[in-house]
């Protein structure tokens, strides 16, 4: 439980660094409207997931998902100067569709109850 604990800390301390770092440091043109979402870190403390919403289309978040991930080495070098981590973890960063998902499943069930007659055209 000690440990659910100190993971969950450490997981929102580099989602708030790494977030700060992609929003107002990164100078890449690439990098557009990014959001870190959620950080997965491993127990062993060696890999973190960083899950990342990018406004945009699907070339916008391509793009912007290439210019984060080719500034992994910064970012990680960033992290270490900013935490009293002893080895800062190897960063993978993903794109979080979530949020598509989730206003997809909404027009399909506004579609299902429109089809019903539960909601007016």
């Amino acid at each position: 439980m000690v440990k659910d604990a100190f993971l969950r800390r450490v997981n929102q301390e580099i989602k708030e660094i790494v977030g700060e770092i992609i929003s107002s440091e990164l100078k890449d043109p690439r990098v557009g409207m990014a959001t870190v979402v959620s950080v997965d870190l491993a127990t062993d403390l060696g890999h973190a997931k960083i899950y990342v919403s990018v406004i945009g289309d699907a070339d916008e978040q391509a793009r912007t998902m290439e210019g984060i991930r080719s500034a992994t080495g910064y970012i990680r070098t960033e992290l270490s100067d900013r935490t009293r981590l002893k080895f800062v973890p190897e960063l993978v960063f993903y794109l979080d569709t979530s949020a598509e998902y989730a206003a997809h499943i909404e027009s399909l069930l506004k579609q299902i109850r429109k089809e019903r007659g539960d909601e007016p055209s």
